[in-house]
């Protein structure tokens, strides 16, 4: 059954879909959207939702499999006919709505092991209008009886408009390879930049915790706990996804390679009922 959830507060309104992903269906200031927005009612896949929870995992996993502790897990490829896992098992499921009013959502959902990943965890997704702002908090457990890798992040797909601007400063930037996995991390400033021509699929790490996208009708201000983004975008895109995330691309697989560490991979470990907080918030300012 689809269910749909309406939030508003001053200009800013945004839908959410439980039933697909716990996704952001859409965010709109006014009647202008923020995010890639369609109305909840409306919307029939995740794929097309302005923003999706990443969890328990960001980005790839190579080939589809997971080396840990002394034991390779197969995933399922679940990106057409990519060879890869990606962007963890949240989007995929249908969240429980917990508590819900119309400025607020809190939303969960419980994983058991299964073919798309093989360590139990609870996690449960907050939204939160107030005035210009909507905040976003994604929590997660280990549920299960051993040390498990962790990663959480968010999915948002901007709106690109004519001169759209990004600006956010960071520290390095790993480079990709063709088959859409990093290969080496070089220092980087971070961008400052016009839209129209970028063309990227790159993680940033040492990020400050803030991105500013702004245009000739809107300044959107992106800001987050966590210190590694990804700016996902191309010039036949009409959106920039500008993705807060805790860990390097297949940051699982890349552990202990040429002394790769978790910290520096931004690889979380939660032994069993340790818990990972990461919170979001995007403040629309007209111009």
């Amino acid at each position: 059954m689809t269910t749909s959830l309406h939030l508003s507060s001053g200009k800013l309104r945004g839908d959410i879909r439980p039933d697909l992903g716990g996704c952001l269906a859409g965010l709109w200031w006014g009647d202008l959207p923020v995010l890639r927005s369609t109305p909840a009612e409306a919307l029939t896949t995740v794929r097309l939702a302005g923003s999706y929870p990443l969890v328990p995992y960001s980005n790839r996993v190579a080939q589809a499999r997971l080396k840990w502790a002394g034991t390779s897990h197969p995933l399922v490829q679940n990106n057409a006919a990519e060879p890869h896992a990606i962007h963890g098992v949240g989007w995929q499921r249908p969240w429980e709505v917990l508590e819900a009013d119309a400025q607020f959502a809190l939303l969960s959902y419980e994983h058991k092991p299964d073919a798309d990943w093989p360590f139990a965890f609870d996690t449960s997704q907050a939204f939160r209008l107030r005035d210009d702002e909507i905040e976003l908090t994604l929590s997660i457990t280990n549920q299960s009886s051993q040390a498990a890798p962790v990663g959480l992040g968010w999915h948002p797909y901007f709106v690109k408009r004519t001169g759209s601007h990004l600006r956010f400063a960071a520290g390095g930037r790993w480079e990709m390879g063709g088959d859409k996995l990093p290969t080496h991390r070089l220092p980087s400033p971070g961008l400052d930049v016009d839209c129209d021509a970028l063309d990227l699929d790159h993680c940033f790490d040492g990020w400050r915790g803030e991105a500013v996208l702004s245009d000739a009708r809107l300044r959107i201000r992106l800001a987050s706990n966590l210190s590694r983004l990804v700016v996902f975008t191309n010039p036949a895109r009409d959106t920039v996804a500008i993705e807060p995330v805790s860990h390097v691309n297949n940051a699982v697989n890349l552990l202990g390679q040429e002394g790769m560490t978790a910290d520096a991979l931004g690889l979380k470990v939660l032994l069993p009922g340790e818990s990972m907080t990461a919170t979001m918030a995007i403040r629309v300012e007209a111009v």
